[in-house]
């Protein structure tokens, strides 16, 4: 591989942001396309169903797609019953898991054994590891001290899911809370409240589920793409 083009799809994968390198296998020539570039691409159909996927491989007789794609991660916001039963799904499903809050009553590993675990002010955690387009990002603390911070940042971060736990009462208060703080209205729509699929889930397991599924249907129909949205520049 020419140096320069390593060079640009390591930067890709530092930036956590998705690429595909084309090879044509008949005269070794090689390139990146980013995944903002996708649609402008003469292979634009093919790319984009690559990326959906996640898989690599041949295109054709003499086309090879390898496709990158950054690990997406769930942030968890509150260690509640809900995020004891969505840590082991989530695992299996192929998401990384991240569970932050500052409760250490709750935060402990006693409590969520071998789960990547922040029992600290989510502002804080966010510092050393913040949110990007391949984040999903789930609220269930009840407390706006806690949860609305990370759902600001969600947002502006163009993360692929947003929900936070709550009737559409506490959400009509969320919503006047998060304009007086800024963010637009049409913005803060992204945010799924009721989180989670309908499936008239009442358990914390079964809440947990309806909260994957809303997860893993937003990662695979590629809703990171905040940029093309128009909700802030292109990376």
């Amino acid at each position: 591989m020419d140096l320069s083009l390593l060079q640009a799809l390591n930067a890709e994968r530092a930036a956590r942001r998705a690429c595909v390198l084309v090879t044509d296998l008949s005269q070794g020539r090689q390139r990146l396309v980013r995944e903002a570039d996708v649609e402008a691409d003469e292979l634009a159909d093919d790319l984009a169903k690559a990326l959906g996927s996640g898989k690599s491989g041949k295109l054709g007789e003499t086309i090879f797609l390898n496709v990158h794609l950054p690990p997406p991660r769930i942030v968890v916001i509150g260690a509640a019953h809900i995020s004891q039963a969505l840590a082991p799904m989530a695992t299996i499903a192929g998401f990384d898991l991240e569970i932050i809050d500052p409760r250490t009553a709750f935060a402990t590993p006693e409590r969520f054994p071998g789960v990547q675990l922040r029992a600290e002010w989510p502002d804080l955690a966010l510092k050393d590891r913040p949110l990007d387009s391949y984040c999903a990002v789930v609220a269930v603390t009840h407390d706006p001290k806690i949860d609305d911070f990370p759902l600001i940042e969600a947002v502006k971060a163009g993360c692929f899911y947003i929900g936070a736990l709550g009737s559409r009462k506490t959400h009509a208060k969320r919503v006047e809370r998060l304009i007086a703080a800024g963010l637009p209205e049409h913005r803060i729509a992204r945010i799924e409240a009721p989180i989670g699929l309908d499936i008239s889930a009442s358990t914390p397991a079964e809440i947990a589920v309806a909260i994957l599924g809303s997860v893993i249907s937003a990662f695979r129909k590629r809703k990171m793409h905040a940029e093309r949205r128009g909700e802030m520049e292109p990376a």
